[in-house]
């Protein structure tokens, strides 16, 4: 019974974000009209909640890996490939100095 309640009120609020307010008004609706008791309604928004929750979770993970794999194919640097080209530059200039001035010693 709480699977249909479930379905009607995601259907009845649509399936996009359920804020906890609209979803204890639907149910608090249901209520009033003795469709649902008050034991019903409490189980029924806390697990509507708690998958609303899961569902958001799951959503940003997908959406971050999506970004990784397109930053990926786009081949844009990140954080980290610059920061290693930083240490690779940092050291080529400290031999470029020495050099130099192993060369300087050298001439004089």
């Amino acid at each position: 019974m709480i699977d249909l309640i479930k379905k009607t009120i995601l259907a009845g609020i649509g399936a996009s974000v359920v804020t906890k307010e609209a979803l204890e008004k639907q149910l608090n609706e249901l209520v009033e009209r003795g469709k649902l008791s008050t034991e019903d309604a409490c189980k029924a928004r806390d697990e509507i909640l708690k998958e609303g929750k899961k569902e958001f979770e799951d959503s940003r993970e997908r959406l971050a890996k999506e970004v990784d794999d397109l930053l990926a194919k786009a081949h844009f640097a990140t954080q980290k490939d610059l920061k290693a080209l930083e240490t690779r530059l940092a050291a080529v200039e400290k031999d470029l100095s020495k050099h130099a001035a192993d060369k300087k010693a050298h001439a004089s």
